[in-house]
């Protein structure tokens, strides 16, 4: 033992024959041979796969979670790839990880984000949007590993950027076909793998009314989209020695600008120069001169056609004209090849000069910083120039004018989002530590919001994460992102290997998506969560450049080494299993509705239903549908068993979706099925502190009051009569009060929805006032209720009740009882009736 050890330390030396030799040799160059065919096959799986996705998912309508079925369908699907995808990292990771490497170190502790949300969805507010949240933050993270590995190798990382360019610039050139009347031609060649678009010939909202929004159907994402594309590309011009890498982007610089001014983005607008400025420290001097001119030239070329570009597509989105589609395209192509012969030209005979008189400047401390300061003067000039009455502003087309004209700190939309973040902050107080889980937002805001505004999107990704995940969550991924960012770029600054240059789009792509993420959704559309996620992996894969690597773990045992890889798998299996399972939930909910539409029996539509349910029990769209069903059932039957069914889901959902808006809905039917109306009132009144804006709620209160009122009344039971009667006042009281809130809002925010005395409870106060025998103020409410669509019977009636009123006063209004009478004959005698009845 001991003559082999020393053997081994090299003390002695083993004559083999040659011929044992050559056959060692062969063998290990075999294993080797064999080991790098998997790793390659692996490798190439997991990029095309990554590819496949980047093209597809953005057709998806982006993968919006809009917290509805609908939505979250095309989102199944994009999780169940990403099972596949992370199914395909576990076994590359079987042969690869090894805790030797902070990239190794990050792609442990970047679980802790799903980690979170996994705790808070114990205590969310919504399970159905939770777990939602939950297999989107797993589709992140998927991608992140996918990036952190590809990208770790200067191929992959160059392979990962030109994927994401070749479909970004695909999305740019798919909205201006839908700007220049082909939208029918370019829908044909991805309708095949689009989802939710139906019959429709053409992608929906493509062009939202004058606005340019691609797949997206949000301007304001897709202006934050194409701020990161354009940077990008420009840094590809500046960056590339090749010249067909010069010539390809640069091309495609200026269909980008002209997408971004017709988002009509104001938001856009004042964030791009904000994201140049965080990205210019990290080029050098020379760099950061060619990036900002080419900017400049690029902008120039594009505003120069911009005019003429928004009038032709503002007209064929109105009637589709061959000629003039053609005119659009002829100027968009001769612009973008003039801006690329500039840029060529530039680059060819300039670039190179320029890098070697700023070699010895661009060696000094702060050499980065002055350029970009100069670039912040630049950028304050442009906005003189774009805020008063220049030659530059005559060439902007007046949509475009008026909108950047309009941007201040006291328009609606910035006003809007100052609420939004404040109401935010209010509901993390009530839910500090694991916050409320995913959705969160979108399930409380009701309860916040300071006014009646409609958003189930909080305009701010940080303090949507902040509400879901608490202080915890937030803390861990404000680390997380902090610990990437200061690794890149400590990378990218102490580093003079050109190579570095492959891994800096990502960079691009990071801080403009995270930088507008701050006003506005985008990180609600999935796809560019992904795009988020794979840039992020990829600035974290430069830490496994780095030299002097401390191991982390010396010498485990080999097992250990095949312990996280096992877990990833498992996460994989699971996620997979789940998300086939809900689609096929879906697909059963279809059946059920479509088995509905054809008039179908009753056990026809509930059976498909009820194999959804036991497949997804905790989504609400199909509690509903059921419980709707039952309630049907019940009224037509009145048999007790489909009641009691309806009532066992609707606690079912109350152990899940404690504040869901509808799921109240049914538990007031519930109740007044049974004609339970004072469980009803003290339901709604209950209720009020959760959805303080509601104004339905306060219609029902104090349509309930009147109700009860009445049958007292019936019962000659004045006291009980008068308590409900002038409970109705007191609500509506409440009403008013609040509604004095809103006067105080800023000047320039809007209010929402209306809030105040309706025609509900116009009706309701009317006919109290009236029966009570105060015909003047019964007059005044009902007045306030009145509607010119008197084909509609609720107009009618509180027509009527109006018109009884008046002739209680012995006033008539002869006009208005004419067009009562020419929708219905009959309303005389019903006029009539109420005059004659004795209350």
């Amino acid at each position: 033992m001991v003559r082999f050890c020393r053997i081994l330390q090299g003390k002695r030396r083993i004559n083999m024959p040659d011929s044992l030799k050559r056959s060692y040799a062969e063998s290990l160059k075999n294993q080797q041979k064999k080991g790098q065919d998997k790793d390659s096959l692996l490798f190439w799986l997991m990029f095309c796969f990554t590819t496949i996705f980047l093209f597809w998912a953005p057709f998806q309508k982006g993968l919006f979670n809009g917290y509805s079925i609908s939505f979250a369908t095309p989102i199944y699907y994009g999780v169940i790839w990403s099972a596949a995808l992370l199914a395909l990292l576990s076994i590359y990771l079987f042969y690869h990880w090894k805790v030797n490497s902070t990239a190794d170190l990050i792609s442990v502790l970047i679980w802790l984000i799903p980690l979170t949300f996994s705790l808070s969805y114990f205590t969310a507010v919504s399970q159905y949007y939770a777990s939602n949240q939950l297999f989107i933050q797993l589709v992140y993270i998927t991608f992140f590993l996918i990036a952190l590995y590809i990208s770790k190798s200067y191929t992959g990382a160059i392979l990962l950027q030109n994927s994401i360019m070749a479909s970004s610039y695909f999305i740019v050139i798919f909205g201006l076909f839908n700007w220049l009347g082909n939208n029918s031609f370019i829908f044909s060649l991805v309708r095949w793998f689009t989802l939710g678009m139906g019959d429709l010939p053409f992608y929906q909202n493509a062009v939202l009314e004058t606005r340019l929004t691609s797949v997206f159907q949000y301007p304001n994402s897709y202006a934050a989209f194409l701020i990161a594309i354009l940077l990008s590309a420009l840094f590809l011009v500046t960056s590339s020695k090749k010249r067909i890498t010069i010539v390809f982007h640069s091309f495609m610089v200026v269909p980008i600008i002209i997408s971004f001014f017709l988002t009509l983005s104001r938001g856009g607008l004042v964030i791009l120069p904000i994201v140049v400025v965080v990205v210019l420290p990290l080029l050098k001097p020379s760099r950061q001169i060619l990036y900002v001119l080419y900017l400049i030239i690029s902008f120039v070329s594009s505003v120069l056609v911009l005019g003429k570009l928004s009038n032709i597509g503002l007209e064929l989105g109105k009637e589709y004209q061959a000629k003039l589609a053609y005119t659009g395209w002829s100027t968009l192509l001769i612009i973008s090849f003039i801006n690329m012969l500039l840029i060529l030209s530039i680059h060819n005979f300039f670039s190179s000069w320029l890098e070697r008189k700023l070699a010895s400047f661009s060696k000094k401390r702060f050499a980065k910083l002055l350029i970009p300061a100069s670039a912040i003067i630049l950028g304050i000039t442009s906005i003189y120039l774009l805020y008063n009455d220049t030659i530059l502003t005559k060439l902007l087309p007046e949509n475009v004018r008026s909108r950047i004209e309009s941007i201040n700190f006291q328009q609606h939309s910035v006003l809007e989002r100052g609420a939004y973040y404040k109401d935010a902050i209010e509901l993390f107080k009530d839910y500090p530590v694991l916050g409320a889980g995913g959705g969160a937002w979108a399930a409380l805001y009701e309860k916040y919001q300071n006014s009646p505004y409609v958003s189930r999107q909080s305009h701010n990704y940080f303090l949507q994460n902040l509400v879901e995940t608490g202080a915890i969550g937030f803390i861990m991924f404000i680390a997380l992102l902090g610990f990437i960012f200061y690794l890149f770029i400590k990378h990218f600054w102490g580093n003079d290997d050109s190579n570095k240059d492959s891994h800096f789009i990502f960079y691009i792509i990071s801080v403009a998506l995270l930088i507008h993420s701050m006003i506005d959704f985008d990180l609600s559309f999935v796809y560019l969560g992904v795009l988020l996620f794979l840039s992020l992996g990829s600035m974290a894969s430069v830490a496994s450049y780095e030299k002097g690597q401390i191991n982390f773990v010396k010498k485990p045992p080999n097992y250990t080494t095949k312990i996280y890889p096992s877990i990833v798998l498992i996460i994989s299996v699971i996620v997979f299993y789940h998300t086939v399972q809900y689609i096929n939930a879906y697909k059963l909910f279809n059946t059920a509705i479509s088995n509905m539409n054809n008039n179908k029996n009753f056990n026809e539509i509930m059976n498909p239903l009820n194999q959804a349910l036991k497949l997804q029990p905790n989504n609400p769209e199909y509690q509903f549908f059921k419980i709707d069903l039952l309630f049907q059932a019940y009224s037509q039957t009145k048999n007790e068993s489909y009641f009691q069914e309806a009532q066992s889901s609707i606690k079912q959902l109350e152990l899940t979706e404690r504040h869901n808006r509808i799921l109240l809905e049914k538990k007031i039917q519930l109740l007044t099925f049974k004609d339970q109306i004072q469980e009803a009132i003290k339901l709604v009144d209950s209720q009020i502190v959760d959805f303080p804006w509601d104004i339905s709620l306060y219609e029902k209160s104090i349509s309930m009051r009147l109700d009860l009122g009445d049958r007292a009344r019936l019962q000659a039971d004045d006291k009980l009569k008068e308590q409900y009667w002038n409970q109705a006042f007191d609500v509506y009281n409440q009403v008013q009060s609040k509604a004095n809130e809103l006067a105080s809002l800023p000047e320039g925010q809007n209010q929402g929805q209306a809030f105040g005395l309706t025609p509900v409870i116009a009706l309701s106060l009317g006919q109290i006032e009236f029966i009570r025998g105060n015909y003047e103020s019964s007059a005044n409410f009902l007045k306030a209720g009145l509607s010119s669509r008197l084909d509609i019977p609720f107009n009618r009636q509180i027509t009527r009740w109006y018109l009884a009123a008046l002739r209680k006063q012995n006033k008539d209004d002869q006009e208005l009882l004419g067009k009562l009478l020419s929708h219905d004959i009959n309303e005389q005698n019903e006029i009539q009736s109420l005059l004659d009845s004795k209350f």
